[in-house]
């Protein structure tokens, strides 16, 4: 969610290497594609619906609709939708500590989280992992044999969800109740990958973005934290 598609483009062009197709104007969406593959979306609509500039993951679901029920019954929020959204079928919602992510049913790209030109990783921040991974588990199908599952395991003080054995996202407690900073906040953080960490950083700050973790090894590889032009939060990642 942006404020500014142009000035988003730009940055996100420079510091990812993205490539960038527009749908209607009147739909304010654009498709990001890194190596000729769609990876991500972005959406001017932050300063009409009053909402947030953030990242937010958006997991296939078979049907929106009964997902939908399953967030309500947990005591979740289901803020948008679902409603028909190009050739699929969208919601927005937030869990039961208030952090933010989307589901989606229709037409998938053809990767996963950690694969080829996706996002590399997916990192839940909350205040009760083991709660988390319960809400996250019952509305996505995770941790079920079936096609599309996943298994969820514990790695530390860590949930760790794999898709087809790969590991694709985490769920990490702590986060603090009411705080004010972002970063303690109960929410969804994307990683994207790059070839050169302090090239993505040199990068960002001439397209006007800012650091706000410096370049660092972490056990998923050399990462920085990067806040774009719009304030939106994001990691890149060197494996």
């Amino acid at each position: 969610m942006s404020r500014d598609m142009e000035t988003i483009q730009e940055f996100y062009g420079s510091v990812l290497g993205w490539t960038f197709r527009s749908g209607a104007p009147e739909e304010g969406f654009c498709v990001a594609f890194a190596d000729g593959a769609p990876v991500a979306g972005i959406g001017a609509v932050a300063h009409t619906y009053q909402m947030a500039v953030s990242w937010t993951p958006y997991f296939a679901v078979e049907n929106a609709d009964a997902a939908a029920a399953r967030i309500r019954e947990r005591s979740a929020t289901v803020a948008v939708g679902p409603i028909n959204f190009g050739k699929g079928r969208a919601a927005l919602a937030a869990d039961p500590d208030g952090a933010v992510f989307g589901i989606w049913q229709g037409q998938l790209p053809h990767w996963s989280v950690g694969r080829g030109s996706a996002p590399a990783w997916l990192e839940l921040r909350t205040r009760d992992t083991f709660a988390a991974a319960i809400f996250y588990a019952g509305v996505l199908n995770w941790a079920s044999e079936g096609e599309g599952g996943c298994d969820v395991v514990y790695k530390g003080d860590q949930v760790i969800v794999r898709a087809e054995s790969v590991e694709v996202a985490g769920i990490s407690g702590g986060a603090v109740e009411a705080a004010p900073d972002p970063h303690v906040r109960p929410r969804w953080h994307v990683y994207f990958k790059v070839a050169d960490v302090e090239e993505a950083v040199r990068a960002a700050r001439a397209a006007g973005g800012t650091v706000t973790q410096s370049p660092h090894a972490s056990r998923l590889g050399k990462e920085a934290t990067l806040r774009d032009p719009d304030g939106g939060l994001f990691t890149v990642l060197a494996t």
